[in-house]
């Protein structure tokens, strides 16, 4: 546990997760605005969204490098657009909840330090771009929910060297899996 001053007038203990301060935020600008007000916190850290929080918006961590891992809560139903673009500081797996329906175009795009991603049985598809150049993931597990994976969703994965596809997609876009050069199973 960190001990941090809000406001410089009252000491407050914050939460952690392995070994890193929590901040609940909802998007980059209000993390922004909690790290202001929030002293002797340094990256990296991970980033808890709202148990209000219904869809991540589109944009909403964008290149957000210093976030090394997220928590989202089982209230959220939609991964926006460009949500996580960039956020090249996430190292550790991210688990999506069972709530999670839609992977959004770009969602996790361009995470390259991205390990691994645990998608729910909830989610039905998996949009263009969505995992493209995460570099750093190895397998991907898609459930049985999935029924369509969009145009480039693991291009340029090149970690990546495993790939279970269940009967029930029926479609997969144009160089779902381009440029996965590591790719030896699916």
């Amino acid at each position: 546990m960190y001990k941090i001053s809000l406001f410089n007038t009252m000491a407050k203990t914050i939460e952690t997760y392995k070994g890193m301060p929590v901040i609940e935020a909802s998007d980059s600008k209000d993390l922004e605005k909690k790290l202001e007000k929030m002293e002797g916190i340094k990256p990296p850290f991970a980033v808890k969204i709202s148990s209000r929080t219904k869809m991540i918006k589109k944009n909403a961590f964008r290149r957000c490098t210093y976030i090394a891992a997220i928590l989202i809560p089982d209230s959220v139903t939609e991964i926006g657009e460009n949500a996580f673009f960039g956020c090249t500081g996430l190292t550790s797996s991210i688990n999506i909840p069972d709530s999670v329906t839609e992977i959004g175009h770009f969602a996790f795009s361009d995470c390259t330090g991205l390990a691994s991603v645990e998608i729910p049985d909830s989610v039905t598809e998996i949009g263009c771009f969505a995992f493209s150049g995460c570099m750093g993931l190895t397998s991907v597990s898609i459930p049985d929910s999935v029924t369509e994976i969009g145009e480039n969703a693991f291009f340029g994965c090149t970690g990546l060297t495993s790939i279970n596809i269940p009967d029930s997609v029926t479609e997969i876009g144009w160089c779902a899996f381009y440029d996965c050069t590591g790719l030896t199973s699916v």
